[in-house]
């Protein structure tokens, strides 16, 4: 399908058919070449006039047969017709962005339908690409809008005969605002968790048997096996789809005392990339204690993460297990006789079902959501802490509209002028 968008669609596409199909209707058209009359190809074309279209502009698709010969030869004939060029990455959707057909979150949610692997990523990316953040954003931002509209008045003014109980009652809704915000941004990270993928780390001593349960779960030889203690030095990863879900699976050098450069840095990697890791797989191998881990409380984006502890290598002999130091139960494994693997997963899907939530309200995908919409908490919380202590209006106001504008920078919309038609409509102001 190739894609035609711009004042030049209308001029481009009659050149080529000769005639205009009736708008929103396939039709089958001979694609000519308009300086030889060659027919390139036979089609369904498509006519959007503006501004009922993705872009908001006249648009064109020419449904065409993908062979290289007829879209070299399409591409040739349209790169001559005046005004069309070849269209940039994205720029489809940054045309209907910026015509306003289109905000910023779906977008967004476009990207990420394009680039979605699993179930929960598509369904995620649809209901952001449908405008479910959208509305979200958009319905709080009319209330900030109407309880400024309301201390505008006020101020400005002040002959008008309005509610004595103004202040209480927009303290009352700037709370429960302020309460909902937060109550969406305390989601965990739920839908950074979908779109990113799950981080689940593998972690043990050496020779714990880390690289064979990731190729065993990867069901192919990513990380390379030996019996010689310390082969992994780096962090491996691999994606697998859990249930729906998108799960990163981390194989980490083993954690133990050594004097290898080399063989530290891994180990230091390892820690940093599993105390940042959302679920942490711990493995011993069987006959052997599980003692505390160590991970790197500072590693950027540190999750506290949650720990599944292994036994691997149950089919071996063993003496009795020690007494453990794990809170959490643990689950005995042999990959070799498949003992215990289709438990492991079971405990991987339900953790990555538990740590990415239903499906229900439309989390914040990005952290630019999430640091917009904390910006949003703190001017609510002036703006509402200052109506309490009595201080000037103004300067209630002017928090209210940076939470205004710090809503308005996730969907790309900051209008203004509907500060004064609320002003207007609700108080009937020059009436």
């Amino acid at each position: 399908m190739v894609r035609l968008s711009g004042p030049d669609t209308r001029a481009a596409l009659t050149a080529l058919t000769g005639e205009l199909p009736r708008p929103r209707h396939a039709a089958l058209r001979a694609l000519r070449d308009p300086a030889t009359g060659e027919v390139l190809d036979r089609g369904l074309v498509l006519w959007f006039p503006a501004p009922h279209s993705y872009t908001g502009e006249d648009l064109a698709e020419l449904h065409v047969h993908g062979g290289r010969a007829v879209l070299d030869g399409l591409f040739r004939v349209l790169a001559a017709q005046p005004g069309l060029r070849m269209a940039e990455a994205g720029e489809f959707t940054r045309r209907a962005v910026a015509n306003g057909k289109l905000d910023l979150t779906a977008a967004e949610g476009v990207g990420d339908l394009i680039a979605a692997e699993t179930a929960a990523q598509r369904r995620q990316a649809l209901q952001q690409a449908d405008g479910h953040l959208a509305a979200l954003y958009g319905g709080w931002s009319t209330d900030l809008v109407a309880v400024l509209a309301h201390l505008e008045a006020w101020l400005d003014f002040p002959d008008e005969e309005l509610p004595e109980n103004l202040v209480p009652e927009t303290t009352a809704r700037l709370s429960g605002l302020r309460r909902r915000v937060a109550a969406h941004l305390a989601d965990a990270r739920q839908g950074e968790r979908i779109r990113d993928g799950l981080q689940v780390a593998i972690v043990g001593a050496p020779n714990a048997g880390k690289s064979t349960l990731l190729n065993a779960l990867a069901q192919r030889d990513v990380a390379i096996v030996t019996a010689e203690p310390g082969t992994t030095r780096d962090v491996l990863e691999v994606q697998l789809d859990l249930g729906g879900h998108a799960v990163i699976l981390l194989d980490t050098a083993g954690l133990r005392e050594t004097e290898n450069v080399v063989e530290q840095e891994g180990i230091r990697r390892a820690r940093q990339r599993a105390g940042s890791a959302d679920v942490v797989m711990h493995l011993v191998a069987a006959g052997a204690p599980f003692r505390p881990l160590e991970l790197d409380p500072e590693a950027p984006g540190a999750a506290s993460p949650h720990v599944i502890g292994v036994r691997s290598k149950a089919d071996l002999p063993h003496d009795p297990e020690p007494q453990d130091i794990v809170s959490s139960p643990v689950i005995n494994l042999s990959v070799m006789t498949g003992e215990g693997l289709p438990e492991l997963l079971q405990v991987l899907t339900d953790k990555a079902r538990e740590l990415t939530g239903t499906g229900g309200t439309a989390p914040p995908t990005r952290w630019r959501h999430r640091e917009s919409l904390g910006h949003t908490t703190e001017a609510l919380q002036r703006a509402e802490e200052g109506l309490m202590d009595g201080l000037p209006l103004e300067l209630v106001g002017e928090d209210l509209r940076m939470a205004i504008r710090a809503l308005g920078r996730i969907t790309g919309k900051v209008d203004v002028e509907d500060l004064l038609d609320v002003i207007f409509r609700d108080f009937c102001i020059g009436k």
